[in-house]
């Protein structure tokens, strides 16, 4: 299991005063209609043109195992980004990309044309970046740019209403273990399905854990989501729901919203609904009916 357990830096208490800090940044020559707090930020042109624009970092041993298939490393410094573009319900457009290599690295090349492959690949080339050199782990960062088609809008974490159903993309849990935090598909068609829905109100990709993301849903929208442990959905080999809702690195969509089964077809659910209450975040009721709160399960780093 990778360590990202136990980090001293809290991440979501960090990002909380990242978020309060920046509540009234203005742009010169364009609008920011969503800063820090969702999955891209959302910026309108003077042209009126809608931007989706979001970075992530991809870290040997944290996100990935040493020794782990560069192909692979590559493929996932891009996917994890262009994942955020599918949340909003976007499509990507272009990257830029940033490395420290090891000192002594002696794949740079072949890194970055990996890079640049997939990345195609995705629709978002690769038309810049920067390469330093430093003494610790190899670290990648991407940036992608993303547009909305016409008719959507982007879906946001702040939209979830009381008798929303929750619904996701696919199986949940074990990803380390199976290879799949390394091979894994954005879901760019369902979110681009879901964004010119205005029956979904929701959406968020799940990197962090069911638990822990349904919590920022939840907490950003006002609302309680209550889920049945009994409808969330394993992959192979996941004993438990905690550890489905828990694992983490599944990049599958969380999705809210009213009368999804028949609009987007593939979804799985409802796996649980929002409700009106006075507590924010989440709970798992089990088969017995206890209620475990939920909102800390997954990873925070």
């Amino acid at each position: 299991m990778l360590g990202r357990k136990g980090r001293v830096v809290n991440e979501s208490k960090l990002l909380d005063l990242i978020y309060k800090r920046s509540g009234s940044l203005e742009l010169a020559g364009a609008s920011l209609l969503v800063g820090p707090g969702d999955d891209c930020a959302v910026i309108e042109t003077p042209g009126g043109d809608v931007l989706l624009l979001t970075v992530d970092q991809l870290i040997e041993g944290r996100h990935y195992e040493p020794g782990a298939d560069l192909d692979l490393v590559a493929r996932k410094a891009v996917a994890r980004s262009v994942s955020d573009i599918a949340a909003m319900g976007g499509v990507p457009t272009w990257s830029l990309g940033t490395g420290i290599l090891p000192t002594g690295f002696a794949r740079g090349d072949e890194l970055f044309e990996t890079m640049s492959k997939w990345a195609l690949s995705f629709g978002c080339p690769l038309i810049g970046g920067d390469i330093a050199s430093g003494d610790g782990p190899l670290s990648l960062t991407v940036t992608v740019c993303g547009r909305m088609n016409p008719g959507s809008t982007p879906k946001l974490r702040s939209g979830a209403k009381p008798g929303d159903e929750v619904w996701v993309t696919g199986p949940l849990g074990g990803s380390f273990e199976s290879g799949h935090h390394l091979t894994f598909a954005p879901r760019l068609e369902i979110g681009q399905r879901a964004s010119a829905c205005d029956d979904v109100h929701a959406m968020m990709d799940i990197s962090d854990g069911l638990g822990r993301d349904a919590g920022r849903i939840a907490r950003a929208s006002g609302v309680l989501i209550e889920i049945d442990a009994s409808k969330i959905p394993a992959n192979a080999g996941v004993a438990s729901w905690r550890e489905a809702a828990s694992d983490g690195e599944d990049y599958e969509l969380l999705i809210v919203g009213q009368n999804l089964g028949d609009q987007l077809p593939g979804l799985i659910g409802p796996i649980g609904r929002c409700a009106e209450s006075g507590t924010l975040g989440v709970v798992v009721i089990d088969d017995a009916g206890a209620r475990h709160d939920a909102s800390e399960l997954g990873w925070d780093h």
